[in-house]
This record gives structure tokens, C-alpha cells and sequence, in this order.
């Protein structure tokens, strides 16, 4: 008989892999997403571009959910955005061919968690304090500093999304 653990990641202990200075951002990354799956389990795909009160969609936080990720571990690479993630960004809001339904949304999603926790795994914890130029000013910050921004503000937007979904549920 298995059990299932339904603590939040934080208590479940260490991720296989992860350095342990990383940890936290996993868990955080890993909870992300397991709340926003839990929330859009039967949310309609008619309702994801919906903005209560003037607010962002679902369809947005869970687009911009993705991307920040993907840029701000870019930024800890020490590598520029490429065209596709420049595309993706100015598109984040708008339903687009392969981002206009919740399936597709959160498969996005999860696949960039995934890509991310890899990254945390190949991270050096000597190279956290290195630093690192965010977006074309290239505004300094450290390796650590882009990672935990990212967990930081993927568990402010899954806040954000929870609630909207609620609310365009309920509507």
C-alpha cells in the first residue's frame, strides 16, 4: 500500500541531487506546481483569458509562470535571451497556436519546472555568489539572486492564479 505525502515540498525533506543551498527554490518550484495543477484539474479552457475586474487571466500567470523561470535561470547561465524567449515574452497574455488551452499551458509549465530542477542539479555552489547581468543593462545580481527571484515570483504569480481561478470559477 503506498501512501501519498501531502506536506508541502518544504517538509518532505531533500530533493535527490539538489544542492543543498538549492533546496529551497526546488521545493518551491515543485509546490508551484503541484498547486496550480491541483487548482486547474477541471478548470475550463473558455475561461482561461478571462480577467475579473481588470486583473491578469489564468491563461497570463500561467504563461508568465514559465517564463520567468526560463529567463531568470537563463540569466544565472550567464547567457543573453534568445529570439524565441523575446517572442514568448512579448506574447505572454494573449492565447497563441500551442498556449491557448489549459492542457497546453500546464504542460509548458511542468516542462519548465522540470528543465529547471535539472539546472539546480548541474549548479555549482561555488558559482553562487558569482555575478551575473540581468536583461540588456545587464543589472547585476548572483547566480542565487536570479534562482531565488525566480522561486519568489513563481510563488507570487501561483498566489495570483489560485485566486483567479477561484474567483472566474465562481463566476
Amino acid at each position: 500500500m503506498s501512501t501519498q505525502d501531502n506536506r508541502e515540498y518544504w517538509l518532505r525533506g531533500p530533493l535527490e541531487g539538489i544542492p543543498a543551498l538549492l533546496q529551497p527554490i526546488a521545493h518551491a518550484l515543485l509546490q508551484a506546481r503541484d498547486e496550480v495543477t491541483k487548482t486547474l484539474e477541471h478548470f475550463p479552457d473558455e475561461k482561461l483569458w478571462e480577467k475579473p475586474a481588470g486583473s491578469a487571466s489564468v491563461g497570463f500567470h500561467l504563461q508568465h509562470l514559465r517564463g520567468v523561470i526560463d529567463r531568470l535561470f537563463t540569466y544565472a547561465k550567464n547567457e543573453p535571451l534568445s529570439q524565441p524567449q523575446l517572442a514568448a515574452l512579448s506574447l505572454e497574455g494573449k492565447p497563441y497556436e500551442g498556449n491557448e488551452t489549459v492542457a497546453g499551458l500546464l504542460d509548458a509549465f511542468h516542462q519548465q519546472v522540470e528543465k529547471a530542477l535539472q539546472q539546480l542539479k548541474a549548479t555549482d555552489a561555488s558559482t553562487l555568489t558569482e555575478t551575473r547581468g540581468v536583461g540588456r543593462a545587464k543589472i547585476p545580481s548572483t547566480v542565487l539572486g536570479l534562482l531565488f527571484h525566480a522561486a519568489e515570483h513563481t510563488m507570487r504569480h501561483t498566489g495570483q492564479l489560485l485566486v483567479t481561478a477561484n474567483v472566474v470559477s465562481a463566476g
